[in-house]
């Protein structure tokens, strides 16, 4: 059984109430839109992901028959509860946002509509994947905009918060523009190009660092990146320029070296100056060590000599913002609009719609959520991914996401492209007939 594809990777909670639903015939057509609340603080944009994930799940959901005598052991549920589960599949549609989408606070990135059993079940792992995949995209997607055209690597395996969250950050770190990771699943499964170098203890395990570098590069002759802060870095540098001739002559050349540790302004600059003068321009240097898209900006800002970024913990943690306020709500049920109204986290009702609109340079200038079927000027950013439970195309390309990433970053307006919250939020507005809409639904509960 795989437990990540699973329909009990839930909350308890979603169990309990179809439970109720089934024991009062609530099946009728529901609709929930999963968007976020508001942006974190120093995030001017999101960028959507995670799409592909999801609807992998909801086409598989099924409840396996160890997961049902579970159930039917428990004691939890009502009597022949875990049989309808057993009978249960995903029949509805799924309007959403294309991965790679640039959105903003309040926007739906996903609209589930199904019966209304089946469209609960699914919230929470649809957060889940989405949730993640779009807070690591939006971090990735920073760092691409501090560093254009540098080499960026997803280095965040290793404090990741476990395996599948590895996996999928280098997924949606590419999806934003990085150009590989050190995840080499993340290689064989998604094509994802990896990318590594050597650890400072392949270094410690031999007596000599000249030694090291030599046996490395003989038994990896196309991928000679060479670590050299074990110990002094600037006489490491001289070393590899020592060792290069040699090297050449055997048909070996020396791709480059990195830089892990200290201050990585002087060192690249001092490296460099070695690397050059001792007949290694075409070495690239490259720079890993809680990196973040901060300290980035920074070096890039100072014009510093290093080629490419080693990006780890904070990108898959997403350090300075590592969760969303993101949630799944009911929006419609059995044909009447619905809207949640407590203070603070009060929805808008009813299937949507976002449109968005750009200026004449092509640069965003701003959206409007409204009613499904209230045609406004602009683009249309929700699409049909599914229908009857079966995907409509089969997934996506990586390169054609990544295309799309690219396209949407370029058409960022440059007071949302800063990495500091911008003056003026970007303007997403809130249609006449989607407040109309809420004020019917706000007349209609008074009225009850």
């Amino acid at each position: 059984m795989n437990l990540l594809a699973s329909p009990l990777m839930t909350d308890l909670y979603q169990l309990t109430m179809l439970d109720a639903y089934h024991a009062h015939g609530m099946d009728e057509t529901a609709v929930f839109e999963l968007f976020v609340r508001t942006l974190p603080p120093q995030r001017n944009f999101m960028m959507a992901a995670g799409l592909a994930q999801a609807l992998e799940f909801l086409e598989q959901l099924r409840f396996a028959p160890e997961e049902l005598e579970w159930i039917e052991a428990s004691g939890k549920f009502s009597r022949g509860f875990a049989a309808h589960l057993g009978r249960l599949r995903f029949t509805g549609e799924v309007h959403a946002l294309p991965e790679g989408t640039i959105f903003f606070a309040n926007e739906p990135v996903l609209r589930v509509t199904a019966p209304l059993p089946e469209a609960q079940l699914v919230e929470t792992r649809l957060i889940n994947l989405v949730h993640f995949e779009t807070l690591v995209a939006t971090k990735a997607a920073r760092s691409v905009l501090a560093a254009p055209g540098k080499l960026l690597v997803d280095f965040g395996l290793r404090r990741a918060h476990g395996a599948e969250a590895g996996l999928l950050a280098a997924r949606a770190a590419y999806i934003a523009g990085y150009s590989g990771t050190a995840t080499v699943a993340a290689g064989s499964r998604m094509g994802i190009p990896v990318f590594g170098t050597m650890a400072h203890s392949f270094v410690e395990a031999h007596d000599d660092e000249s030694a090291a570098f030599r046996r490395f590069a003989e038994a990896c002759p196309q991928n000679v990146v060479l670590l050299i802060d074990t110990y002094d870095t600037e006489a490491a540098a001289h070393k590899v320029v020592e060792l290069a001739p040699d090297l050449t002559r055997r048909g070996i050349q020396v791709k480059g070296v990195r830089l892990d540790s200290g201050d990585l302004a002087a060192l690249s600059r001092s490296v460099r100056r070695i690397l050059d003068q001792g007949g290694l321009a075409g070495a690239t240097l490259f720079a890993s060590g809680n990196i973040d898209e901060y300290r980035i900006r920074d070096l890039v800002a100072a014009g510093v000599p290093i080629d490419g970024f080693g990006v780890g913990t904070s990108l898959v943690t997403s350090s300075d913002a590592p969760y969303l306020d993101a949630v799944y709500k009911l929006q419609e049920y059995a044909g009447k609009p619905r809207r949640k109204r407590s203070t603070g986290k009060a929805t808008w009702p009813g299937r949507k719609q976002v449109y968005r609109r750009y200026d004449r340079a092509g640069r965003l200038e701003n959206d409007v959520i409204t009613v499904e079927g209230d045609t406004q000027p602009g683009e249309a950013l929700l699409v049909p991914v599914m229908r009857n439970g079966r995907r409509l195309a089969a997934p996506e390309g990586l390169a054609a996401i990544r295309e799309r990433a690219a396209g949407q970053l370029v058409k960022l307006p440059d007071s949302l492209r800063a990495l500091e919250s911008a003056a003026s939020p970007y303007r997403v507005e809130i249609a006449p007939a989607l407040r109309e809409l809420a004020g019917q639904v706000d007349r209609a509960e008074r009225g009850r």
